[in-house]
């Protein structure tokens, strides 16, 4: 990605907007849909379009009635201006609004002294909100998906790669175990969490990103916000800002309702699964060939952290420090054949001009880079490890009597393993967690107190 503009998108908005268009620049946010900022007739304003090599003009339609939808019940977000197919030039379906002030950003959110006087309020802020987008008739979004049950739609998705996840049938099991009864269809939003909402000195000043919208159970809502992943390290329930407490008190304000706090921990547990299915989904773009990106491809590697989330929230699992193990010597195969530096000495080196050489001329390019650097560094760290770890992981399945992932996954589904069965258990953990130390081993310690 460079820090050029396509002149055929700088015209087409100039054509949409009826005038110059200025300072037009792609932002680093969005990871399955561009971002666009630029100055036309004295406004700020933002497009969110498709990539235009995979368009989804229905999906960019669901999103434009949740946004009126949703203006008219009071949630706080963005005006609208215009919403197209593309064809009118701009080259995908999109979505035009007006650009407000505020910050998305969660490492900022959760540490920046400029959030602190409102980063206690947030949390209950947070349950307000959502509990205005759920009091939203559906009937005003008729283009919404219904998810009637979304756990048998999430296993599905899941099951359509073909690939064995010991973990994930084990936490499929789990949630089906234990699911609660359902409530009345609502508007859910989909994808409510520290990084979709827009944040200022006020509060929430806008809620982002309704292309994952659809019609099911708003507990969904509440599991979500809660995951671990978008906590971003910090130890408060909420997306690090506060605790469940003050989700429901905020919520129970707007609909009378007090949720239950067993069931939304189930919803929880649910929303770790479903993220997992989503980072996969997003790998398949670049490893399908429909969208090649190493943004999309690295989230691959992500979906471990997403099981560690699961079983984390439905307590199979604990906390726990790891050292990093790039901080320790290389192994070094004999006979050696080739010259220094040697393949983990590159990988370090370029890893290191991405992250404190290169000069990215725009955001999204920085961005980018600094997840280059990261695949680097997952790739450093499985040629150290992964001999060792695939011998151990062998050795597990031999106990169990499986020959392979796949035998285990197939026998967890059908009950020929125990779901609850301490070996299996023990086996699936200590295989999710060898994938995080890979990953990132930062991710398996305990979060820090805000």
């Amino acid at each position: 990605m460079t820090a050029v503009v396509p002149d055929s998108l700088a015209a087409a908005l100039e054509r949409v907007v009826g005038g110059p268009v200025t300072d037009l620049r792609r932002l680093s946010a969005g990871a399955s849909r561009e971002t666009w900022s630029f100055d036309a007739g004295g406004r700020a304003l933002i497009l969110r379009r498709d990539p235009p090599e995979a368009p989804e003009p229905e999906g960019m339609a669901r999103e434009a009635e949740c946004f009126r939808a949703a203006a008219r019940a009071g949630v706080p977000i963005p005006e609208l201006l215009v919403a197209g197919d593309g064809t009118d030039g701009v080259g995908s379906p999109y979505l035009l609004m007006e650009r407000l002030e505020g910050e998305t950003l969660p490492p900022r959110l959760l540490r920046a002294e400029r959030f602190a006087p409102v980063r206690p309020g947030l949390a209950r802020q947070f349950g307000e909100i959502l509990g205005r987008i759920h009091v939203i008739d559906p009937a005003e979004a008729p283009r919404l998906e219904h998810h009637a049950d979304p756990l048998a739609q999430l296993r599905e998705s899941h099951a359509a790669f073909g690939e064995p996840r010991p973990a994930m049938e084990l936490v499929f099991r789990r949630l089906a175990e234990t699911r609660p009864d359902p409530l009345p269809p609502a508007l859910v939003h989909g994808d409510f969490r520290n990084g979709n909402l827009l944040i200022d000195d006020s509060g929430v000043r806008a809620v982002l990103d309704w292309e994952l919208a659809h019609v099911g159970d708003p507990r969904e809502d509440l599991g979500w916000v809660c995951a671990r992943a978008w906590r971003f390290g910090a130890g408060p329930e909420v997306g690090g800002f506060g605790p469940r407490e003050e989700l429901f008190a905020g919520y129970e304000a707007v609909t009378g309702v007090r949720p239950d706090p067993e069931v939304a921990r189930w919803w929880e547990a649910f929303a770790c699964a479903r993220w997992a299915v989503i980072c996969r989904m997003q790998a398949e773009r670049h490893l399908g060939g429909t969208e090649r990106s190493v943004e999309m491809a690295v989230l691959g590697r992500r979906i471990a952290e997403a099981e560690h989330d699961a079983l984390l929230a439905l307590g199979l699992t604990e906390p726990v420090t790891v050292a990093d193990p790039i901080g320790g010597p290389a192994l070094v195969e004999e006979p050696v054949v080739h010259d220094r530096p040697t393949i983990d000495e590159l990988l370090d080196a370029v890893t290191g001009f991405l992250r404190e050489e290169l000069a990215p001329p725009d955001p999204r390019t920085a961005y980018l880079a600094k997840v280059a650097a990261n695949a680097l560094t997952i790739a450093r760290r499985e040629l150290r490890l992964g001999p060792g770890q695939r011998a151990e992981h062998r050795a597990r399945l031999l106990a169990l009597g499986c020959a392979d992932d796949g035998e285990l996954a197939a026998r967890i589904r059908d009950g020929a393993l125990p779901a609850d069965g301490p070996d299996v258990v023990a086996a699936v953990r200590a295989s999710v967690t060898a994938q995080v130390v890979v990953a990132n081993p930062r991710y398996l310690a305990p979060p820090h107190r805000t």
